[in-house]
């Protein structure tokens, strides 16, 4: 079956949950609250909407297996332009087939829309795998790292890529 992109619609929550929920099991310690930690993910559309962005899902058979998303960072005098890539996510059985690659395009191709001159992002220091995919697109891990004081106790690495006009 052919798998298609398509702009997230609030109805798509269910899914999304479903798709970051089987992520996060590959990781020990990494674990789900949405209620308390990630409520946008029951009203995807709106909550990115609200913020000036975007976020697509991958879909084959109508099952989410793949999502991303970005929002415009907060235009500072004399400073470039920038978007933060958001929710990066593939289900297992259907990486290493490009998906990844194709809906990281999505969030670069809208950013040189928006005359964005960087994507950043934030990483959890335990996805490994999804560090490498990064760095082999170009994005360089900077040192400065976040802590979410949450229920998983998540320490961030941070991401930029420089995008070219």
């Amino acid at each position: 079956m052919r798998v298609s992109i398509r702009p997230a619609h609030d109805s798509d929550g269910y899914q999304l949950i479903r798709l970051i929920e089987n992520v996060f099991f590959e990781y020990p310690g990494c674990v789900m609250d949405v209620d308390g930690e990630i409520p946008e993910l029951r009203h995807i559309q709106t909550e990115f909407a609200k913020k000036d962005g975007e976020f697509w899902v991958a879909e084959r058979a109508r099952r989410i297996i793949g999502c991303i998303g970005y929002t415009p960072l907060p235009k500072r005098a004399r400073t470039p332009r920038g978007i933060e890539l958001k929710k990066l996510y593939v289900e297992r059985c259907e990486r290493g087939n490009g998906l990844a690659g194709k809906l990281l395009r999505l969030v670069e191709d809208a950013a040189r829309t928006h005359e964005a001159s960087f994507v950043e992002l934030w990483s959890d220091t335990r996805f490994l795998p999804a560090h490498r995919f990064y760095e082999k697109r170009g994005y360089l891990k900077g040192d400065d790292t976040r802590e979410l004081f949450d229920q998983s106790d998540t320490v961030e690495f941070y991401f930029k890529k420089q995008l070219e006009s």
